[in-house]
């Protein structure tokens, strides 16, 4: 199944994504939150869709489409996570999965405004993979991790570099932003991806490919990063990971390249769509 959600900020509406039609499926009564995913929603969902899909209303393409779940509890996300990407950030590949949390009032839906902070000098762009949490996961094993995923999504980790690395080396302050968790456009099922390590990903900028590479260049792969993570915290259902990012990023280039209001940042992953924002300053 294809997740989405449609509708005004704050007031979504559950929808699924079918044979490239989008319907609403608010008659099932359940939104994409933490209980949904705890009590087997996804299979209890295919189940109604499968039996109600002909009275479910079709939702016009021009409809907007919020984040494809509601909001976590925890975005998590894995830093440094592609080789060539520390490379072009001058850091080191690091030897165990770098955390750090985007705080959950950055999410949004995927085609909304990026919206430049306030005395921003450089936001930039991270096209990454995000996996989402199905079930409470403490304490699990590698070789169980996969299990505990309920799918997979495309999430840009928009990042302001000078707050992150410049001011006090707290990176969630440059990971925060309101806008900065643009997600979607849909949650795939895990089942509708069937190798989450071999997917093409890419970014651009404007019309131009800035980043373009594959998950199979993950230096800490899928049930690695969510096995290590479970050792220092609960994964709720609903809680997304991403996974990384891979270079191409504006702190990479030479000379490096940030965001102004007006541009225009597109990105997608295989299977998973493309989303698009534009970037606007703040009012």
């Amino acid at each position: 199944m294809k997740l989405i959600r449609f509708g005004l900020p704050g007031a979504e509406k559950p929808g699924l994504l079918d044979q490239g039609k989008r319907y609403d499926v608010s008659a099932f009564g359940e939104d994409y939150d933490e209980k949904f995913f705890a009590s087997e929603g996804l299979v209890r969902l295919q189940r109604w869709f499968n039996s109600h899909q002909s009275e479910c209303p079709v939702v016009p393409d021009e409809e907007r489409l919020g984040p494809p779940m509601c909001r976590p509890s925890k975005i998590i996300c894995i830093g440094l996570n592609y080789a060539k990407h520390a490379a072009e950030s001058g850091m080191e590949v690091p030897s165990e999965p770098v955390l750090f949390f985007k705080a959950t009032t950055a999410f949004c839906g995927p085609n909304d405004n990026v919206v430049i902070p306030r005395h921003s000098k450089k936001t930039d762009w991270e096209v990454e993979l995000a996996v989402v949490i199905g079930q409470r996961a403490s304490y699990i094993e590698k070789e169980d991790a996969m299990d505990y995923i309920a799918g997979y999504c495309l999430h840009n980790d928009y990042s302001e570099r000078e707050f992150q690395i410049e001011r006090g080396g707290q990176w969630v302050k440059g990971k925060s932003a309101d806008t900065f968790a643009p997600t979607g456009p849909f949650l795939a099922t895990k089942d509708e991806i069937s190798d989450p390590h071999n997917l093409h990903l890419w970014l651009d900028l404007n019309g131009q490919r800035l980043q373009d590479s594959n998950t199979n260049d993950l230096i800490f792969d899928i049930p690695t990063s969510i096995a290590y993570i479970s050792q220092f915290m609960t994964l709720l259902p609903g809680d997304m990971i991403s996974t990384g990012t891979p270079a191409g990023v504006g702190l990479g280039l030479k000379p490096q390249r940030y965001l102004v209001p007006g541009d225009v940042v597109t990105l997608g992953i295989e299977g998973l769509g493309q989303s698009t924002q534009r970037a606007v300053a703040c009012p």
